[in-house]
């Protein structure tokens, strides 16, 4: 028995996915691109799929494409966006607190001659509308935003920065990473004002290595990989059918619950806060207002990767930062320009669906007793 608290970072394959992933690879398995019945068969089905996927995005099936992740998606179209208006300028604005996968697509840019304005958050990871529109310059092609911080839970407006682009004229397209706002917070990709937008397969209970990438209808982005013609001719090669079959029962079925699932997990956000902050002296809620899934906190003087640990061996699974950093310092948490105590003891707490009042009870529990056993050796 353990308590799971790190759904930021993966979370569980639900039943119906994994069924749906196994009926595609096991039964209609043929390949999608075969002239006959068993592979239009094959076919249809990943036209279903693909409209069941835009029908919890909130878009038209056409701007859906398939890929393997949500980093593949982010680099994709922050290289397309760059190569439609290559000859527009080159600049790009982004945020300091984005993923890896936009922040490593970015600095790549840079070494090929773009400039990079990075918007720094404040103490509590919010990003100044303010700001964005002081960065937007004539030769601004590019700026992409996340809607949800997968460390802090904070959201961005990437709403408000559609806007301030088209009143300022610029030729900038914008692209979301939408990652861990996939059915974690309500829009469309229209009510947003967005170009491009990336999701995820594993943040919504489906497998990992599938995600997508939303493009907007009209938009001519080069293609990702050339060969075979298939997503339209953007991004070629065989379709992989039982995950993208998995990610429409997950997307569909998430979306069916969605408003209860939010709801539930607001609920848990805010008992979870205030029991840690009741219960646990000095620990410090990050970022108090975000999306129902994430809450962040510190406990200063403590060292996170070591009260990982401690919750670790008793069941208690968490992290201090994006699974992605793999034990190296947060960028994001460091952008907040929290005093060296506080960012030393920064922990992530990631809720799902499927969390219960049994797992916070035992969250709470674990992190008392390690204030009290680990007090000692780190004060």
């Amino acid at each position: 028995m353990f308590h799971y608290f790190d759904n930021a970072a993966t979370t569980q394959v639900r039943p119906e996915a994994a069924q749906a992933a196994v009926e595609a690879m096991t039964g209609e398995w043929g390949n999608p691109s075969s002239v006959y019945a068993f592979g239009s068969r094959a076919a249809g089905l990943v036209k279903g799929w693909r409209a069941d996927v835009a029908g919890a995005l909130g878009c038209l099936p056409e701007e859906v494409f398939f890929t393997s992740c949500g980093t593949e998606s982010d680099n994709w179209a922050i290289r397309a966006a760059v190569e439609l208006n290559r000859r527009k300028g080159k600049h790009i604005v982004t945020t300091a607190i984005e993923h890896a996968a936009v922040l490593e697509s970015c600095k790549e840019l840079e070494r090929q001659g773009y400039e990079v304005t990075y918007l720094a958050p404040d103490h509590q990871g919010r990003i100044s509308l303010q700001q964005l529109e002081e960065a937007l310059r004539p030769d601004t092609v590019l700026v992409t935003m996340m809607l949800v911080n997968n460390e802090l839970g904070t959201v961005l407006p990437v709403k408000e920065a559609s806007r301030s682009i088209k009143r300022s004229g610029c030729p900038a397209l914008l692209h979301c990473d939408a990652v861990q706002g996939f059915l974690k917070v309500p829009f469309t990709p229209k009510e947003l004002g967005v170009d491009l937008l990336s999701i995820s397969g594993h943040k919504i209970h489906a497998p990992k290595g599938i995600g997508a990438l939303y493009i907007k209808k009209g938009l001519k982005v080069s293609p990702l990989i050339r060969g075979g013609g298939q997503e339209s001719g953007l991004r070629s090669g065989t379709e992989a059918t039982g995950q993208i079959a998995a990610l429409a029962a997950a997307a569909r079925l998430g979306k069916e619950t969605m408003d209860a699932d939010l709801a539930h997990m607001a609920a848990l956000r805010e008992e979870t806060a205030r029991r840690l902050t009741e219960q646990v002296p000095g620990l410090k809620i990050l970022a108090p207002e975000g999306a129902p899934h994430i809450l962040a906190v510190t406990m200063p003087g403590y060292k996170s990767e070591v009260v990982v640990r401690y919750l670790s061996d008793r069941g208690v699974y968490l992290s201090s930062g994006s699974a992605c950093h793999k034990g190296k310092p947060s960028h994001v948490f460091a952008a907040l320009k929290l005093p060296k105590p506080e960012l030393d003891g920064a922990l992530r707490i990631s809720f799902s669906a499927d969390t219960d009042g049994e797992d916070v009870d035992a969250l709470v529990e674990a992190l008392s007793q390690a204030q009290k056993e680990l007090f000692t050796s780190l004060s």
